[in-house]
C-alpha cells in the first residue's frame, strides 16, 4: 500500500481559557437554586430542549454530514431519535425518580422511618466524543439536567460543525448560568479538568480516560467513564446465518464502524465459517451496494472522521494483509474521501494491530473456533469488552456464554440495539469503563442518593445498648448477634 498523506482536519475554535473559572463560578452560584427546583420546573427545561430537537432536525443532519458525511437517515436514527427517546423516557419518569424512595426497617430499628432522597450533585462536566457527537453529548446532558445540575459541555474539536451547533443549541435553549458549551482542543480539556467539578462524565478512549481519572482525583471528583474496547461477535453452529450476517453488517458498518459498541472481531464456529462469510458478502451488497455501483457511491455509508484516523485504519489493514491476512471482502481505501470499504479479513496473526487495539472502523477480523469453551477463553484473555454479541439458537450455549464471559452489555441475536433500551443500564467494566447511564441509571449517576433515617423521640431499641455495659446490656448484645 502506498504512503498516505492527508491534511489536518478543521478543528473547533478554542474557548478563552482565562474565562473558564468565571464560567464555572457562575454555574456554581446558580446550582443552589436549581437544587430546590420542582419536577415541573426541571421538566419545562427538558421540554424546551425537545422542541428544539423537533424544529432543528435538518440543522443536525447537515452538521453531521459536514463533519463526516453521515447519511441523513443514519443521523436521524442514531443521533436524533435516540436523543428524543431518552428525553421522552426521562420526562415520563422524572417525578418518580425525584421522589424519596422508601426502604424497609430492620427489627433492631423498629420505630424508625428511612428513605433515599436523590439530590443534585451540583456542577458537572460532560466531555463528549466525536463519533456520535450529538447524541453522546445530549444523552448525559439530559440525565444531568433531570437530576437538577448545572452543566458544562465540552464537545469534540474533531467535529467542528456539530460542536458549533451544540453551542448554538445551548444558547437558544438554556440560561447561560445553567448550561454552557466550551469548544476547543486538549488545552481546553486540560484547563477544564483543573476545575473542582462535582462530577465528570467522559466518553472516549481508555488512554484519555486514565488522564481524566487522574485529574479528577486532585479534587476527589466522581467520574463516569464510557470507554470502549474490543467487542466480540460470537456465531455458533446453531445460528441463523442470514439473519446474523445482516445484523453484524449493520452493527459493524454503521457510522463506518466508528461506534464504541461496534462488533470489533468475529468468532465463528468452524463448521459454518464459509457459509457465514458468503452471507456477510451478500448482506453488505444488500445494505451498502444495492445498485451495484460500489459502496463508495452509496448514500448510505459514512466516512472516516479525519485524515489521522484514516491513516491509522489504513495502517492496520495494510499490516493485517502484510502479515498473512486474507481479504474475504472489501479492502478498498481512498485517502481523498477518507473512505474505507466495508472489509472482512481472516488469518491475521494475533500479534497484529487488528487483534491488539480497538479498531473503531469498518474492518472486521475473523477467526474460527472448535468449542464454545475455546471461544469464551479467547474473549476472556482480553480486557473486558463494552459489548458482547452472541448469535445462537441454543439455550445451553446462550446460558454458557452469559455466565462465563463478563461484558458491559450483551445483545443476543442482534448487535447495538441494547443501547437503545431506556430501562437497561449502559456502561463498561475495567478497561471499557465505569459507571452507568441511560434512564434512571443516568439520573442516579448525576445524583447524590442521600440516605435519611428518622428516629422517634424518647426510648428506642438502640438506647437499650448504650453504655454502661452492664450484664443486662451484654445479654442484649448477645441476643442481637445471635438472632438479628
Amino acid at each position: 500500500m502506498s504512503t498516505i498523506v492527508a491534511s489536518s482536519p478543521a478543528l473547533a475554535p478554542n474557548a478563552d481559557l482565562t474565562t473558564l473559572p468565571n464560567l464555572f463560578a457562575r454555574l456554581k452560584g446558580r446550582s443552589e437554586a436549581l437544587r430546590r427546583e420542582s419536577a415541573a420546573e426541571r421538566a419545562a427545561r427538558l421540554e424546551e430542549l425537545g422542541r428544539w430537537l423537533t424544529q432543528n432536525r435538518r440543522r443536525i443532519e447537515q452538521a453531521l454530514y459536514a463533519d463526516f458525511r453521515k447519511p441523513a437517515e443514519e443521523a436521524a436514527l442514531s443521533e436524533i431519535y435516540v436523543s428524543q427517546l431518552e428525553l421522552r423516557h426521562t420526562l415520563q419518569h422524572l417525578r418518580e425518580w425525584m421522589s424519596p424512595r422508601k426502604v424497609g426497617t430492620p427489627l433492631p430499628l423498629l420505630g424508625t422511618r428511612a428513605w433515599v432522597q436523590p439530590e443534585p450533585k451540583g456542577v458537572v462536566l460532560i466531555i463528549a466524543p466525536w463519533n456520535y457527537p450529538f447524541y453522546l453529548a445530549l444523552d448525559p446532558l439530559i440525565s444531568a439536567l433531570a437530576a437538577g445540575n448545572c452543566c458544562m459541555l465540552k464537545p469534540s474539536e474533531m467535529t467542528p460543525h456539530t460542536s458549533a451547533l451544540l453551542r448554538e443549541m445551548v444558547a437558544e435553549v438554556f440560561d447561560p448560568s445553567e448550561v454552557v458549551v466550551c469548544e476547543g482542543d486538549r488545552d481546553v480539556s486540560t484547563a477544564l479538568l483543573q476545575l473542582p467539578f462535582d462530577h465528570i462524565f467522559f466518553t472516549g478512549s481508555p488512554q484519555v480516560g486514565k488522564i481524566v481519572m487522574r485529574a479528577a482525583a486532585e479534587h476527589l471528583t466522581a467520574v463516569t467513564l464510557e470507554l470502549g474496547g474490543k467487542s466480540p461477535v460470537l456465531v455458533d453452529e446453531t445460528a441463523s446465518l442470514r439473519d446474523a450476517a445482516e445484523k453484524i453488517v449493520w452493527g459493524k458498518f454503521l457510522n463506518a464502524g466508528q461506534t464504541c459498541v461496534a462488533p470489533d472481531y468475529l468468532l465463528v464456529h468452524e463448521s459454518v465459517r464459509n457459509a457465514l462469510v458468503e452471507e456477510i458478502r451478500q448482506a453488505t451488497r444488500r445494505l451498502h451496494d444495492a445498485d451495484g455501483r460500489g459502496v463508495q457511491q452509496s448514500d448510505s455509508y459514512a466516512r472516516i472522521v479525519n485524515g489521522h484516523h484514516f491513516r491509522r485504519l489504513s495502517h492496520l489493514l495494510e499490516e493485517g494483509q502484510r502479515t498473512g491476512g486474507t481479504l474475504e471482502m472489501g479492502g478498498i481505501v481512498d485517502q481523498s474521501e477518507c473512505f474505507i470499504e466495508p472489509t472482512l479479513i481472516s488469518n491475521v496473526p494475533e500479534d497484529a494491530g487488528l487483534w491488539q487495539e480497538e479498531i473503531f472502523g469498518p474492518i472486521l477480523p475473523l477467526r474460527t473456533y472448535r468449542t464454545l469453551m475455546e471461544a469464551v477463553d479467547f474473549i476472556n484473555a482480553r480486557p473486558r469488552p463494552l459489548a458482547l454479541y452472541l448469535f445462537s439458537q441454543s439455550r445451553e450455549n446462550r446460558r454458557y456464554v452469559l455466565s462465563h464471559a463478563p461484558a458491559g452489555g450483551v445483545s443476543v441475536n442482534d448487535t447495538i440495539v441494547h443501547l437503545m433500551h431506556p430501562d437497561l443500564p449502559f456502561g463498561g467494566l475495567g478497561n471499557s469503563g465505569m459507571g452507568r447511564c441511560h434512564g434512571r441509571y443516568g439520573f442516579d449517576t448525576f445524583s447524590n442518593l442521600k440516605s435519611v433515617l428518622q428516629q422517634r423521640v424518647g426510648p428506642t431499641s438502640v438506647k437499650m445498648l448504650y453504655p454502661p455495659y452492664t450484664p443486662r446490656v451484654r445479654k442484649m448484645i448477645d441476643l442481637l448477634l445471635r438472632f438479628f
